[in-house]
């Protein structure tokens, strides 16, 4: 870039590496992303490069859990354990040994939505591009005796328009073909969601997790105020080849979409929790339901990679301004 009015690029955007101090969440690297068109992004280096705090125009997108930041020491991998350290932020991955409730299959007890959110990533490096921030790193899932996975991470965030691009790819590195399973727990916020944010998810069908959702599922859409007791409700949407879902709010003009290929992230996951500062509408694409991986393997949804093999899955996010 040259430009005779600035000093630093950083006038305008940019990426700048800090740490936390004090709390669980001490010592870990943030990188802070601006576009320089009203995009910030916080991406946690040491929670897989997930995003932890997703702004548009100055105005919070996501959702963040009374956790808050926690450290990779903190994670206990013991059930539902898991959620102790949930931070949510806009983006938590889950996966890759096993994504939803915890459960044995064939021998392998298998912890709530994995381990791969709270593993640091080896290697983080970012550039700049003409028309776009990028930010790689590579996270391992390994093993002794066991599944030995790689993860590389490509966060693509726009300088000319006011979107990001997340592109994974998973590599068996190990003699053994290996299940994996990944889902994009993508979690909106207060104040882009309220009882007034407008959600749409074009699917062709909709199914409810259980019973308890199924009461709802007329409703499955709209969202509420904030409820003492809320139970948490889930909805499976169906796509054919491209998915899709939004979420906009007519009091700040502004929202965002989601977009992937559904041939490949085959499962799309509404996640509807209303309750009193557990707040939020999860839209989550994955390769799995979150109903563990032995009930994916009856249902014949279950992946797997071979040796030297490997997947890649493309998500992108895309501001939305006045409809």
């Amino acid at each position: 870039m040259n430009n005779p009015y600035i000093g630093h690029e950083s006038q305008l955007y940019g990426i700048e590496e800090h740490r936390l101090v004090g709390g669980k969440g001490d010592g870990m690297r943030l990188l802070m992303v601006n576009n320089g068109k009203g995009l910030e992004l916080t991406v946690s280096a040491d929670r897989a490069c997930d995003i932890s705090r997703l702004r548009y125009r100055g105005i919070n997108m996501s959702y963040f859990s009374p956790c808050g930041y926690v450290a990779p020491a903190y994670y206990e991998s013991k059930g539902a354990d898991w959620l102790k350290s949930f931070t949510a932020g806009f983006l938590t991955t889950c996966g890759l040994q096993s994504v939803g409730s915890p459960c044995i299959d064939e021998g392998e007890e298998l912890p709530l939505h994995g381990s791969i959110a709270n593993t640091p990533s080896e290697h983080v490096y970012w550039y700049e591009e003409e028309d776009a921030l990028v930010i790689k790193a590579t996270v391992r899932d390994e093993v002794i005796f066991g599944r030995k996975l790689r993860f590389f991470r490509e966060l693509r965030i726009s300088l000319t328009e006011n979107k990001f691009v997340i592109k994974d790819t998973i590599q068996n590195t190990g003699d053994t073909t290996q299940p994996f399973e990944i889902l994009y727990h993508m979690n909106m916020g207060y104040p882009l969601l309220d009882e007034d944010s407008i959600i749409e998810i074009p699917a062709y069908a909709v199914e409810p997790r259980n019973a308890h959702s199924a009461k709802d599922i007329d409703n499955c859409l709209q969202a509420i105020k904030p409820q003492s007791g809320y139970i948490e409700e889930c909805f499976y949407h169906k796509f054919e080849e491209q998915g899709k879902a939004s979420i906009y709010q007519p009091k700040l003009d502004q929202g965002l979409e989601i977009s992937f290929d559904a041939g490949q992230l085959d499962a799309f996951v509404q996640w509807k929790m209303m309750g009193y500062r557990d707040y939020v509408m999860g839209l989550e694409c994955g390769n799995c339901y979150p109903d563990g991986r032995d009930v994916m393997r009856q249902k014949g949804m279950l992946k797997f990679l071979a040796p030297g093999e490997s997947k890649t899955y493309e998500v992108t996010v895309r501001m939305l301004d006045k409809q």
